[in-house]
């Protein structure tokens, strides 16, 4: 396996894996101030159906994003209702939720487009385009030079390979999600607002007692953890040629590989998320630079020619045959 080979694996992973960094950092917000979500996947899931609906009715890419952002954060409140206010059993309700939004999409999506609760497919201006960084190569720049694009990155030095395949090329939610990390570690262990949210979470009676209102923060956390998972179901959905599966034998992976190794510090998220991505990321999609793969439907990208390896997808695995659908697996 040569230099550039590699990058290209880790490049794909990166997109595969942005949805699970944003679920890590959800959930280390939820359980540092003392709620435990296991109902990550129903806002993901919800999200990814409501981004992908309104960017097909509505042609617009960011108003999907904000009917994603706002249908998760409904749901994240619905939780804090449950959890917070009435003291409900925390991993009760956040099963419930799974369970709700997994029927509800089903429902408003037959209702909606009569497709059996999958959404229709996107156009361009209804999907996340890459982000091409400058002096990096790009199709257009390849061909100013007289060359392929395949052909200008095999041919530049690693570190031209390194910025034009790895860095450069992902949409926008990927850097976003890539900069969620230092950020998260910033807010939780050196502002007044994250450490009176993990005090909460260690020890509430010594927070109320200093008087600072712990309903109120527990609240915050879940409407953090609420944008957050917007933010990856959006992402999974609306992202350029996306799609979400919801393979019922791969959906272990957002308790066990996402919820039990967030390890509530920020700077392993993006080792809980390779963690995660080992388990479920089997069939990774790379950028096509030779032969010896199987073309599929998106352009630029190819499978393994291992015939073993196309039985399904993981959880949240670009739909290629139908761009922009979100498809559930009961």
């Amino acid at each position: 396996m040569d230099f550039l080979t590699i990058l290209q694996i880790t490049d794909s992973g990166m997109r595969m894996a942005t949805p699970l960094l944003f679920a890590c950092l959800a959930g280390l917000f939820s359980e540092r101030s003392g709620i435990f979500d296991i109902g990550l996947e129903g806002k993901i899931l919800v999200s990814a159906f409501f981004s992908a609906g309104v960017a097909a009715a509505t042609g617009s890419v960011w108003i999907g994003l904000l009917a994603g952002l706002v249908s998760s954060l409904s749901f994240s409140l619905m939780h804090g209702l449950a959890s917070i206010t009435f003291r409900g059993n925390q991993l009760i309700s956040g099963v419930a939720l799974n369970y709700f939004a997994s029927g509800i999409t089903i429902l408003i999506g037959s209702a909606w487009f009569g497709l059996g609760g999958r959404t229709p497919s996107l156009k361009d201006d209804a999907r996340f385009a890459n982000v091409e960084l400058p002096f990096a190569w790009t199709k257009d720049s390849a061909e100013a030079a007289g060359m392929k694009l395949n052909e200008a990155i095999a041919q530049a030095g690693p570190l031209q390979q390194i910025y034009s395949e790895l860095l450069s090329g992902h949409t926008i939610l990927v850097y976003v999600a890539l900069a969620m990390v230092p950020l998260s570690w910033w807010v939780l262990n050196r502002t007044r607002f994250g450490l009176r949210l993990r005090a909460v979470g260690e020890n509430p009676g010594a927070v109320d007692t200093a008087g600072v209102s712990v309903i109120r923060l527990r609240y915050a956390a879940m409407g953090i953890a609420g944008l957050l998972c917007g933010l990856a179901g959006a992402y999974a959905a609306v992202r350029v040629g996306g799609g979400l599966y919801g393979d019922r034998a791969e959906r272990r992976f957002r308790e066990r590989d996402v919820g039990w190794a967030r390890l509530y510090r920020p700077g392993r998220a993006d080792l809980c998320k390779l963690a995660a991505l080992a388990r479920v990321g089997r069939n990774l999609p790379v950028r096509r630079v030779a032969g010896g793969g199987q073309p599929l439907s998106e352009p630029g990208y190819w499978r393994p020619a291992d015939p073993g390896s196309t039985d399904g997808g993981p959880a949240l695995y670009p739909d290629r045959d139908h761009p922009g659908r979100v498809h559930r697996h009961m």
